[in-house]
């Protein structure tokens, strides 16, 4: 990270189980904050085609109404909608980064992914533990999908939601080098009043904590939930106190814990900016570097496996030996 960068943090209410339209809206607000300046626009987790609220309200029974759809509604790597999107980072030239549920085979998975703004696919990352009810729809990861990469930018990394309370994964994310992270959220809108590590204090003091942690820039993109999210998913006033509207708390912090943009309102759809200055990077670190000057390595060390995990691995088979025309005895 040789220059300031400008980052753009999206806050916004997606376009519930319907792709198609989710795309143009994210394609949308990639020019959007590409004209406010932006070099790189991050989204929340799952923006595309939203986070399943369905698994907070009810039984898991009474949710399945919803699986086909979300799944038909979740997008591929490799398919149009992402070359949508592709195309929207190039026409605009800013990188992006965006949460989407991927659909591979016949599963479901929380993916992240990093486009150039050149349009280049740079990867796609999946979050390695899905939260809690979270299993009933989500896969997992594996460890190929701790990822920081190299771009014109800087080093840029990215996890969602609850991984930033996984300390192991923090602790592995620190030791890649990032210089800009960015923490999905899908919004803060469950449960308020009534389960505080799922509000908004937890989980923006969990994106504060990482940026001081990893002396890292932390761009936090959240969702909101509006009256459309509402009448989707809530069948009932039961259901609607406990999804309630709001639960946006886009942030962005520096490196050393300072609050760079100015919070919106919960309730209200729009683009956090912050310009971000490098030199911040290296005050920071100068007080203490958890996997450098500050690190005890010979009293603590991570062991981590980067290697992915399929289901099924094919070997090629050796060719078999001919069979001796008598035995030897």
């Amino acid at each position: 990270m040789d220059a300031p960068v400008r980052v753009a943090a999206v806050q916004a209410e997606p376009r519930w189980l319907d792709l198609a339209a989710g795309v143009e809206q994210l394609a949308g607000l990639i020019g959007e904050a590409a004209a406010g300046g932006a070099q790189l626009v991050t989204f929340g987790e799952t923006f595309l085609p939203g986070y399943p609220w369905w698994i907070w309200l009810g039984s898991p029974a009474a949710g399945m109404r919803f699986v086909p759809r979300y799944a038909a509604n979740s997008m591929t790597r490799d398919g149009a909608e992402m070359d949508r999107i592709r195309e929207a980072a190039a026409a605009h030239r800013t990188h992006v980064v965006f949460g989407f549920s991927e659909r591979a085979g016949g599963s479901l998975y929380m993916a992240q992914a990093f486009v150039s703004d050149t349009g280049e696919l740079v990867a796609v990352r999946r979050k390695l533990k899905p939260t809690h009810v979270e299993r009933s729809v989500f896969g997992e990861g594996d460890g190929s999908d701790l990822q920081v990469h190299d771009t014109s930018l800087g080093r840029i990394g990215a996890l969602n939601c609850w991984e930033h309370l996984q300390p192991l994964t923090k602790y592995a994310m620190y030791s890649m080098g990032e210089q800009i992270h960015v923490a999905a959220w899908p919004s803060f809108s469950v449960y308020r009043g009534a389960a505080t590590a799922l509000g908004p204090e937890v989980n923006t003091a969990a994106s504060l904590l990482y940026a001081v942690e990893g002396q890292t820039f932390v761009v936090a993109p959240c969702a909101v939930v509006g009256t459309a999210g509402q009448d989707l998913f809530c069948a009932d006033d039961t259901q609607r106190q406990l999804l309630g509207l709001g639960g946006g708390f886009a942030r962005i912090y520096g490196p050393e814990g300072t609050p760079l943009a100015e919070p919106l309102p919960e309730t209200e759809e729009g683009i956090l900016y912050a310009d971000l200055d490098p030199a911040l990077i290296a005050i920071a670190k100068s007080a203490a570097d958890p996997v450098g000057h500050y690190a005890r390595p010979d009293v603590f060390r991570l062991l981590i496996s980067r290697n992915p995990a399929p289901p099924a691995v094919y070997t090629a088979l050796e060719p078999e030996e001919p069979v001796p025309a008598t035995v030897p005895r």
